[in-house]
């Protein structure tokens, strides 16, 4: 069961997903994410119990500044799109954060997590233009390998590159990546 109220906000302070940073998030910055209108979060329930948490997400509004991008960057991200030219930035769904309980870890579940937003954002009913997904993954190997098997790419083909554009000195602790929605259309 999906869920979006007050209520879910509440239960989240009980949601364990196993990382510290995110488990925080949706302890105690989740609710005061969403009242700045920063963006949303989302949880699927047990039917059974609607106070148990089996995953939980958030989105908001983002856009990948092609523009911005290095040539064979902006060609990958361009490729399915029409009319480029006329385009600098294209609307993009950023899902911040993503977690599945502990309890339910290793059933696939991030992964039906990931289709299901992925679909959600494709489909028509969709209230918003949106034509990419992207994730600001954890640099970790079991994070960049879970996006890229659900079909995410980098947007910055090296972390230099995705340094340099973030003016960013240092070690990136993330990368960003993204999947093109309409590749739900054409296969």
């Amino acid at each position: 069961m999906f869920k979006h109220d007050q209520l879910q906000l509440e239960a989240l302070a009980n949601f364990d997903c196993g990382n510290d940073d995110l488990n925080e998030f949706f302890r105690a910055d989740a609710k005061v994410f969403e009242e700045g209108l920063m963006g949303k979060t989302y949880a699927f329930v047990l039917e059974s119990n609607p106070l148990e948490i089996v995953c939980t997400f958030a989105v908001s509004n983002d856009s990948i500044k092609a523009s911005l991008l290095a040539n064979s960057r902006k060609k990958k991200v361009e490729k399915e799109v029409r009319r480029t030219k006329q385009m600098r930035t294209y609307p993009a769904v950023m899902v911040g954060r993503l977690g599945v309980s502990s309890k339910f870890a290793g059933q696939g579940i991030g992964r039906q997590l990931l289709d299901f937003i992925k679909y959600w954002f494709s489909e028509a009913a969709n209230k918003t233009g949106c034509r990419f997904v992207v994730v600001d993954a954890y640099k970790t190997e079991q994070a960049l390998a879970f996006y890229l098997k659900n079909g995410f790419e980098y947007v910055f083909s090296t972390e230099e590159q995705e340094a340099e554009y973030n003016n960013f000195e240092g070690e990136l602790k993330t990368r960003l990546m993204f999947f093109d929605l309409i590749k739900l259309r054409t296969s």
